[in-house]
């Protein structure tokens, strides 16, 4: 005899199923989560460890670029007037804050602006075009700084003188100290000698 439940069915029985709390839930547990955390804090150390190199490096290759531009530019300079615009910057002064006034002279002297006011003078040859990039401004005078925003350094003045002579090297010492504030930096300088 086939018996007949109350949903209709026939032939069988249906019986509700007791709640089964033995079986697993699809969650992640408090050390899974935490070993996830772990990777990406890894990964994103190694990424932001990666673009500080990738940005320095970038930063060297464009003052190495820019000490060529200038360096051209000087001796463009020279062969118009028989010397290198004068600086008596000594090279081995390991403080970007007091090549200022020699980062001045190149860009007053190379940039046709002799007045160093931003607009180049029409009267001045001029021997470079500096993008605004490569320019700060320090009590409304213009100077060339570096890709680190420091000034470049520019000497013509001997640095094996002994205190107090007078003599000039003929040639011209351009370099940047590439973010270094020190004399122990002094090895990773961007230089043209």
């Amino acid at each position: 005899m086939r018996t007949r439940c109350s949903a209709g069915r026939v032939g069988r029985k249906e019986h509700s199923k007791p709640a089964d709390t033995s079986t697993p839930t699809a969650a992640f547990t408090m050390v899974e989560v935490l070993v996830v955390m772990a990777i990406i804090l890894v990964l994103a150390g190694l990424v932001l460890g990666t673009s500080s190199y990738v940005h320095n490096r970038g930063a060297r290759s464009r003052a190495e670029a820019e000490i060529a531009a200038i360096s051209a530019a000087l001796e463009n300079y020279k062969a118009d007037n028989g010397v290198y615009p004068s600086s008596a910057l000594d090279p081995a002064i390991a403080d970007p804050a007091d090549y200022r006034a020699a980062s001045t002279l190149l860009y007053e002297t190379l940039s046709g602006d002799s007045d160093g006011d931003g607009q180049a003078n029409t009267d001045v040859p001029f021997y470079l075009t500096f993008r605004p990039n490569q320019l700060g401004t320090e009590a409304s005078k213009y100077f060339v700084k570096d890709p680190f925003g420091n000034s470049y350094g520019y000497s013509t003045a001997k640095a094996d003188n002994p205190a107090g002579s007078v003599g000039y090297n003929p040639t011209f010492d351009l370099w940047s100290t590439a973010g270094f504030t020190d004399s122990k930096g002094k090895s990773g300088w961007i230089k043209n000698w």
